[in-house]
């Protein structure tokens, strides 16, 4: 009977334990381990309940739980992507926690992901538009390669490659250019969403040849310079990364 009583105590506690575990590390609330065991070392957690971020309303981070079908599903498809990234390059961008929720958001604007270097931590919305979703996982990782590499990726040099006339706007949401559906003639830009900031603009770059493995070429000369320029820099930080 003691032997029992053990047991069930220890059963009624691991939960928790995890729990209190996970939010110590990234300070995200309501959250349990779904995968640890994986080859490049990042560790996959999912919101058992809705969760919000932040006191600033205009900031606030929110995100809802999934059921387990859809999130076995989405499990595989962003494991598949982020197993492009190996565990050496992983550390050297300090990302290891994959947060998995739904519907996520930015004071209310939705958003594929939100990635913070610091807490090495990186949100995803798993029911984000399925025709972007891969695309936009690469995407949400260069924000993290960014931050924490930001004297690499000088955006002065940037906007040199565009034309003269060109300007971004002031922020990714000050304007409606969120479309990331990929320009038949490119200009210059993959997609809408690359003219609304050059940091943005990047990750497009970076997106489109992670995900479109063979296309590291382009017949846009200003699209070849912003692809080589991407190249060199991710090169800087791990001369064996594989595009």
């Amino acid at each position: 009977m003691h032997l029992y009583r053990t047991i069930l105590v220890i059963f009624i506690f691991i939960t928790p334990l995890k729990a209190n575990t996970i939010y110590n590390l990234i300070k995200i609330p309501n959250l349990e381990i779904y995968n640890i065991d994986t080859k490049n070392k990042l560790r996959y957690v999912y919101a058992t309940k809705p969760f919000k971020l932040g006191l600033n309303i205009k900031k606030k981070i929110s995100c809802y739980d999934s059921g387990k079908k859809v999130l076995d599903q989405k499990y595989k498809i962003i494991n598949k992507n982020l197993n492009r990234y190996s565990s050496n390059f992983l550390k050297k961008i300090n990302l290891k926690y994959i947060v998995l929720c739904e519907n996520l958001s930015i004071g209310e604007i939705k958003t594929a992901g939100v990635p913070d270097n610091i807490m090495r931590t990186l949100i995803l919305d798993i029911k984000f538009n399925e025709e972007y979703f891969e695309r936009a996982i690469h995407h949400e990782v260069f924000h993290i390669i960014n931050d924490s590499y930001k004297e690499f990726f000088n955006e002065n040099d940037w906007k040199n490659f565009n034309k003269k006339d060109f300007e971004y706007i002031k922020c990714s949401t000050c304007d409606n250019k969120w479309n990331l559906a990929i320009y038949p003639e490119t200009a210059g830009f993959f997609t809408e969403y690359s003219k609304s900031t050059a940091s943005e603009d990047m990750a497009e770059v970076f997106s489109h040849l992670m995900f479109y493995e063979n296309e590291n070429n382009s017949d846009d000369p200003i699209l070849n310079k912003k692809i080589k320029f991407i190249k060199e820099n991710i090169s800087k930080i791990d001369n064996k990364f594989k595009f």
